[in-house]
C-alpha cells in the first residue's frame, strides 16, 4: 500500500480542472456533491449498490449528476479528470488503482477541505477514544468563547462546515480518510493510541499505524500519548507536547500528580484539576482529558475554560455515561457493552482502590458468547450482579461465590435491586455484555429505559 500511496500524492499535487468522479455515495458522498456543485464544478457519482443511501436526493436535487451504480466501471475512472474517494472504499479497489498508475488525481473529502479551510484546525485519530476526545475538545472551545465546527468522521462531514463562520474545526478522522490526506496543517493533531483494527483493510499493524501517523504530517503541535509505544515512535520530538496518565516528568508534559493524598490533573507543575472532580471515570478517561487538554492548549484555548466544560462533561451517550449520583451512588450507562470484552473494560476502567464496588446490571441476548471469562472481573470489582434478559441463566452461573445476584423483571424493577445493593461510594453499571433486541429496539432504547429508570429514583 505505501507504494501505491507515495504515486498518489505524486498524482494529488497536480493542477485539477473537469470532471470530478465521486466514489461511493452515503453522507460523504453526498457531501462532496452538494460542495462540488455549488462550486460549479462537473460531477458524476459511482457506487456498487443499486440504492446507496443518499440516492433519493442526489436525484432530487442534481438531477443532472451522471450515475454510474450497481459496480464499478472502468471507463468512468479513466474518463474522470479526478477521483474523490469515500473512506469505505478502499484503495486497493482495481478501477482506483489503474487510475492512480494513469496519473488521475485521487483524494478523499478531508483532503478536498485542506484545499478550501479557512480557520485552524484540530486533527484527531487513535483506535479508541477519538469521538470522546473530539466531542470533549469541542465543548472546550465552546466553554472558551470559539465559534467551532465539530465533525469528521462522527457526526457532520467535513465539507459540511465549511463557510460557517468557523474559528477552529475540531475533527475526529479515520485511517481510512488519512489515507488521502496531503494539504491538512492542524494546529495540534493526536494519535490518542494504537492497536489492530480494521485488519481486513490493512496488511497488518505497521500498515495501519502508517495510515495513522499521516495526521503528524505538517502538524505545527504533535500530541503524544507518552504510554504508548508505538504512538511514540511517529512522532517529532521537536513539535511535541506528551501526555501519561502517569506522573508528569517535565513542565511540558501532561499527566497526574498527587496533592495532599488526592490525584489530580497536571501541565508539568500546574495542578489543574482533581480527578475526582471529573464525571467521566476510568485510566482510559484520564487519558482521553488529557489529550483533549494537550490539544486545547496547543490551539490557544482558555485553561480555565477546558477545566470547567472537563468537569461538566458526563461521557459519551451509552459508553460509561454518567448518568446521577444519588444517596452517594453514581450511575452510569455503558448499554453499548453488547459484549464480554465491553463490559470487562468499562468494571476494570471504573474500578477504584478505595474499597468501593460496583453493581452490575447483566444480561440480554447473549449471542451465544462465553461468560466464564468475566467471573474474575465480577469478583475484583463487583458487590452485586442483576440479572435480566432471555439469557440471564447463561450468566448466572459464573458470577462468583460471595457476590449476591438477584434477577429483575424489567429495567425499572433491575434499578431498583441494584441501588438497594449498592452501598454509599459505590456504582451501578448497566454494562450488560449482551445484545439488547430479546427486550429493545436497540442498545440505544435499553440505555434510554436505564436512565429513565435511574431519574425515577430521584423523583
Amino acid at each position: 500500500m505505501e507504494k501505491a500511496l507515495n504515486k498518489l500524492m505524486e498524482n494529488t499535487k497536480q493542477q485539477f480542472a473537469g470532471k470530478t468522479l465521486v466514489v461511493g455515495l452515503g453522507v460523504t458522498g453526498m457531501s462532496v456533491v452538494r460542495f462540488l456543485a455549488a462550486r460549479g464544478e462537473s460531477v458524476a457519482v459511482t457506487d456498487t449498490r443499486d440504492i446507496p443511501p443518499g440516492l433519493d436526493e442526489l436525484k432530487e436535487n442534481y438531477p443532472d449528476v451522471a450515475r454510474f451504480l450497481g459496480g464499478f466501471d472502468e471507463r468512468a475512472f479513466v474518463s474522470a479528470d479526478r477521483l474523490v474517494v469515500s473512506p469505505g472504499v478502499p484503495l486497493s479497489e482495481h478501477c482506483i488503482t489503474q487510475a492512480i498508475e494513469k496519473g488521475i488525481p485521487v483524494i478523499g473529502d478531508v483532503e478536498l477541505f485542506a484545499q478550501y479551510v479557512d480557520a485552524p484546525v484540530v486533527a484527531i485519530t487513535g483506535s479508541n477514544g477519538k469521538t470522546t476526545v473530539t466531542k470533549l475538545l469541542g465543548n472546550m472551545a465552546v466553554e472558551s468563547g470559539a465559534n467551532v465546527g465539530v465533525g469528521g468522521n462522527i457526526g457532520t462531514p467535513v465539507l459540511d462546515l465549511l463557510n460557517k463562520g468557523h474559528e477552529l474545526y475540531v475533527l475526529e478522522l479515520s485511517s481510512f480518510q488519512l489515507e488521502t490526506i496531503e494539504s491538512l496543517r492542524p494546529v495540534a493533531s493526536v494519535v490518542l493510541n494504537l492497536s489492530e483494527d480494521h485488519m481486513d483493510r490493512y496488511q497488518g499493524l505497521e500498515d495501519y499505524a502508517r495510515a495513522k501517523s499521516r495526521i503528524y504530517h505538517n502538524a505545527e503541535t504533535e500530541v503524544v500519548n507518552l504510554d504508548d509505544e508505538q504512538v511514540m515512535k511517529m512522532a517529532n520530538p521537536l513539535r511535541q507536547i506528551g501526555f501519561t496518565t502517569g506522573r508528569v516528568a517535565s513542565d511540558e508534559e501532561f499527566g497526574t500528580c498527587d496533592v495532599e493524598g488526592q490525584t489530580w490533573l497536571c501541565h508539568g507543575p500546574e495542578q489543574l484539576c482533581p480527578v475526582d472532580s471529573l464525571l467521566i471515570s476510568g485510566k482510559h478517561n484520564i487519558a482521553n482529558a488529557l489529550a483533549a487538554l494537550a490539544l486545547g492548549k496547543a490551539a490557544g484555548l482558555d485553561t480555565a475554560k477546558m477545566i470547567s466544560a472537563l468537569q461538566r462533561f458526563g461521557g459519551l451517550p451509552h459508553r460509561t455515561q454518567y448518568v446521577a449520583e444519588i444517596g452517594g451512588v453514581r450511575f452510569y450507562n455503558d448499554s453499548k457493552a453488547t459484549n464480554v470484552g465491553a463490559c470487562k473494560a468499562a468494571l476494570y476502567g471504573l474500578h477504584k482502590e478505595d474499597g468501593s464496588k460496583a453493581v452490575v446490571i447483566l444480561g440480554g441476548d447473549c449471542k451465544g458468547a462465553d461468560f466464564s471469562e468475566l467471573g474474575d472481573v465480577l469478583a475484583e470489582t463487583c458487590r452485586g450482579v442483576v440479572l435480566i434478559g432471555r439469557d440471564a441463566d447463561e450468566i448466572r452461573h459464573i458470577v462468583p461465590a460471595g457476590i449476591k445476584s438477584v434477577s429483575a423483571t424489567d429495567m425499572p424493577d433491575a434499578v431498583s435491586h441494584a441501588a438497594e445493593l449498592a452501598m454509599p461510594g459505590d456504582m451501578v453499571l448497566l454494562s450488560p455484555a449482551c445484545a439488547s433486541f430479546d427486550m429493545y429496539k436497540g442498545y440505544e432504547h435499553r440505555g434510554d429505559v436505564f436512565m429513565e429508570a435511574v431519574r425515577g429514583l430521584q423523583r
